[in-house]
């Protein structure tokens, strides 16, 4: 592969498959996580958006919606490309220009290190609690969308079906929120 070759594709953000796992070999990568919630009028949340897909480790698993950062993509770019990916175009999610995590994690393949893990490569995670006021619509990626109350999202049944840590995201993702039951 020549220079121009990788210089035209990471212009726009992508990587090939093979170029990808070399650097995720290599480089931690960065991510987002964004936890949707509901709030009402008073602004507290009511309810938190918890997908169904696979999961890095092959598993059927609860998750927030989380993905990579593109070269030259800013974080609320990221944010928003894939809130709409996971919830859907008509979500609306409301993200401030120049948004701050409320955490950050970080993923390895050895899931003793930090408790967050990702088999595929360490990646360095920004973390966002995101209130949504539009329908959400799960895409393909996620096999279901089900929202729970704060009390539910951390009940022992929702728990024992998340993985990667997802369960300490969420979390601390509620007691950031006010709202850790």
């Amino acid at each position: 592969m020549s220079d121009t070759d990788i210089t035209t594709r990471t212009s726009v953000g992508w990587l090939s498959p093979e170029d990808l796992e070399q650097v995720r070999a290599h480089v931690p990568l960065v991510y987002i996580d964004a936890v949707p919630v509901r709030v009402d009028g008073r602004g507290e949340v009511t309810q938190v958006g918890l997908l169904l897909r696979v999961a890095a480790d092959g598993s059927i698993s609860r998750m927030v919606v989380t993905g990579r950062v593109l070269f030259g993509e800013r974080v609320r770019d990221a944010l928003l490309r894939h809130l709409e990916k996971d919830l859907g175009p008509l979500a609306l999610p409301d993200v401030p220009p120049n948004p701050a995590p409320f955490t950050v994690v970080e993923y390895f393949p050895d899931p003793s290190v930090s408790g967050f893990h990702d088999p595929r490569h360490h990646a360095v995670s920004l973390a966002y609690v995101v209130p949504v006021a539009g329908d959400c619509m799960p895409t393909q990626e996620a096999l279901d969308l089900t929202w729970f109350t704060p009390a539910e999202a951390v009940s022992e049944t929702v728990r024992e079906q998340m993985t990667g840590g997802h369960d300490r995201l969420l979390r601390l993702a509620l007691a950031h929120a006010g709202v850790l039951p």
